[in-house]
Parts: structure tokens; sequence; C-alpha cells
């Protein structure tokens, strides 16, 4: 059986017009992805050491053709989010330990896409200068984060002031606490706000970060977890989906520059270190 001039014509035009329309379509995602690269990456940061890092990372970017936009945010919550939404594409404040905390309870969909450097906590005063100066019943303060608060107290412990369980690690809590000779009160505040409570308490927790954005002397702390301390470098986060995006690889790449590295000692003087090899 043969089929008919019209048929064969009916047919002709029904596979044009799904051509034209896969053409179509092809057009528009190719549009779509042109519009894509057009935009700057964005980049998340607190202020301070993060911030000035991305900062000195975007204009190597920029000289080498790739758009960076760099933007502050003032806590650890809302970054995440901004990723997580596709609001920015990656962010640069936290380790993977705390990575791991905030995925597990916000259901985000982030990884780490490279390390970039690590900055020390310690703990800080304007009211003692040693231990042995800390009076009975004093109130201290440490994070309100899960593995930060845990970084707190562990510092404490090294300071001599209290004594954890043993074995206590990223999950220590206050409840882990087996000895607190001086009855210490630990109050738990956002990080970004300890810096705030300084007069309010006898000795405060503070991270790099927020401790040098607010104009904190990094050499008057009591004790610090010490620089270099790769448990808790700093890591470039994106969404688990743009993890092999080629501008996101390229911008890790770039900071990974000799350029950088010389930076970061030139800026922090060695109270922040870089994490890559």
């Amino acid at each position: 059986m043969t089929r008919s001039s019209a048929d064969t014509g009916r047919n002709g035009r029904i596979a044009r017009r799904r051509l034209l329309g896969c053409l179509a379509a092809l057009g528009l995602f190719a549009g779509a992805a042109q519009a894509a690269a057009a935009e700057p990456l964005r980049i998340g940061v607190n202020p301070g050491p993060t911030g000035q890092m991305a900062d000195f990372v975007a204009t190597l970017a920029r000289a080498q053709g790739l758009d960076v936009k760099v933007i502050e945010f003032s806590d650890w919550v809302t970054i995440n989010a901004a990723v997580d939404s596709g609001d920015i594409d990656l962010n640069l404040f936290q380790h993977k330990p705390f990575l791991a905390a905030a995925i597990k309870a916000r259901g985000f969909k982030l990884v780490p896409v490279g390390p970039v450097a690590v900055l020390p906590v310690g703990l800080f005063s304007r009211k003692v200068k040693s231990a042995g100066e800390v009076q009975p019943g004093a109130t201290v303060g440490i994070a309100n984060d899960p593995v930060n608060a845990a970084r707190g107290l562990r510092l404490f412990q090294k300071l001599g002031l209290i004594t954890l369980k043993p074995g206590t690690g990223d999950d220590a809590t206050l409840a882990d606490i087996t000895d607190n000779p001086k009855k210490l009160r630990f109050v738990e505040i956002e990080a970004p706000q300890l810096t705030r409570i300084m007069d309010d308490v006898a000795i405060a927790q503070q991270s790099t970060t927020f401790l040098l954005a607010s104009g904190g002397d990094y050499k008057s702390a009591l004790v610090t977890d010490g620089e270099g301390e790769r448990h808790y470098a700093l890591e470039w986060v994106t969404r688990a989906d743009k993890a092999d995006d080629a501008r996101i690889r390229r911008l890790v790449e770039i900071a990974r520059s000799p350029e950088f590295r010389d930076f970061i000692a030139r800026q922090f003087k060695g109270v922040i270190v870089p994490a890559w090899d």
C-alpha cells in the first residue's frame, strides 16, 4: 500500500513544525544559558576577613574576565538559605562541621567545593587577663550554633575552667560539662553578636571573622584553638547542582593563586592562614 500525496504532505508539514519547535526550544535554552552566563557570579560573605578575601579574589577574577559580585550578610543563617534558594551562587564563611550541622538542621542541598583559609576562634575578655582572675559565678558567652558552641566549650576546657566528658567533639553541649568548679554561667548568643556582649560578661568566645571586623585585637586572646587547624578550614560552598559549574570551578582555581596566598599573609599576618596545598 502506498501513501497518498496528501498524507505525505501533511506528515511533512508536521515534521517541519516539530523540527521548528525543537529549534525554537534550543534557541530559548541557549538564550537562557547566555543570560545566566552574563550575570555576575554572586558570592555571599560576612563583613571582615571573609569579605576582604572574597573581594580580593573577585578582583583577580575580574582581571581574567570573570564577573563577580560580593554580597555581605550579617548572620550565619540567611547566607546559606540564599545559596540554597539560588539568590546567590556560593558563599564563604563556614567550615565543613558547621555546614554539616546546617544541612542536618535545615535540609540544605549544599556542598563544599574548595578550602580557602583557617580562621581561629578564641576566648577574649575586657575584665580578666587570666583564668585565675575569673570570679566564681561569672557569666561567660559562647556561640549558640551547635558546632561553634562545642568549639567554644573546648576552649574553656583548654583554659582550665571546665571539664568535658571524654571524647566530646563537634557535638559537645553544656550537658557534656562534667566539672565547673567556678560555677560559670554560660549564655549562648548568635556568633555575630558575641562582640557586643564583651562588657557584660567575664569572657566571651569570638570568631576571628567578627573580632577583626569589630576592631578587636587577636593577640589579646586568653586562649585560641590555633592557626592552621584544617578541620575548621572555611570552604567555598554552593548548591549541589552547581558544584560542577564552570564559572565556580574557575573561581576556586583563581583562589588558589600565589597572589591570593600573598594577600592572606600580608593582610592577616599569620593569624589567618591558607588551607589549600
